[in-house]
């Protein structure tokens, strides 16, 4: 295997991705906590592999100038956000491609590697230390009380996370697997997060909105389910506790009105 990187063909927050070896990629992860990161990515990446899911084999773990680095097939393509956001693919065509995506991941058998949702957020909330204890208290009750549920969730699956190749669409990016109920995981890949700072009947639907509809809408059909069975408001507090401990939603709302709304939510949830 090469010892020298290639062209740089991507980068994202906490990783850049070179070419490696003929039709290897290394995403090599940038310094600091985001090597731990890279770890677990890998980790999590090569668990859903062996178990039959739809993510990469890992091919090889490297390190660069102190950079932790993972090995994967390379994937020539764009992302399905690329061709959606260009309007080379309509709501519905995407909303279509994901929604099988999905089933084929809530159909593998979770790996016993993958954390359940309870130790999940509760890693999430104390490595980031951005949720007052309280609220994290609260909200891990709230877990406990959900239905017994706990299938794969890939935990970011996005149009950004597909690459659309010749071969037909990968996923890819596996480092918040978690063990979930599949309307967390529907919900958590939703790319517009305004119904999630917000009460989701008033927002705009917009075309994320239209996106977002057309998956569920059509991962519905696929699992035999009602869409009543995909309702977010089991799961409103829940998101909304992950968004405020990664920082998501801070673009949209203060942090001060997000945890008010968070105490608030919890306050009807013990109702």
């Amino acid at each position: 295997m090469q010892e020298a990187l290639g062209e740089k063909i991507g980068e994202g927050g906490t990783s850049d991705v070179y070419a490696w070896a003929p039709g290897q990629v290394v995403k090599l992860f940038k310094a600091g906590a985001a090597q731990g990161f890279g770890w677990h990515e890998a980790r999590m990446t090569r668990a859903v592999f062996a178990a039959g899911g739809p993510a990469l084999e890992v091919l090889g773990e490297v390190r660069l100038e102190g950079r932790f680095g993972i090995v994967l097939p390379r994937l020539d393509g764009p992302s399905l956000l690329q061709l959606w956001e260009t309007g080379a693919v309509t709501s519905e065509q995407a909303g279509a491609i994901l929604a099988p995506l999905y089933i084929a991941v809530h159909r593998t058998l979770p790996p016993k590697d993958v954390f359940c949702l309870g130790d999940w957020f509760g890693a999430l909330s104390r490595g980031t230390g951005l949720v007052p204890e309280p609220i994290a208290t609260g909200v891990l009750a709230l877990i406990e009380r959900l239905p017994p549920q706990d299938g794969l969730c890939h935990g970011d699956l996005h149009a950004g996370n597909v690459i659309m190749t010749a071969a037909g669409p990968r996923l890819i990016d596996w480092s918040a697997a978690v063990r979930a109920p599949a309307a967390f995981d529907l919900w958590r890949g939703d790319i517009d997060l305004k119904a999630l700072a917000y009460a989701p009947e008033r927002v705009d639907p917009g075309p994320a909105g239209a996106l977002n509809a057309a998956l569920r809408s059509e991962y519905a059909r696929l699992a035999g389910l009602s869409p009543a069975a995909l309702a977010i408001e089991p799961y409103l507090p829940i998101l909304r506790a992950v968004a405020l401990a990664e920082g998501a939603l801070l673009a949209l709302i203060p942090r001060e009105q997000l945890i008010e709304r968070l105490e608030a939510d919890l306050r009807a949830a013990e109702a």
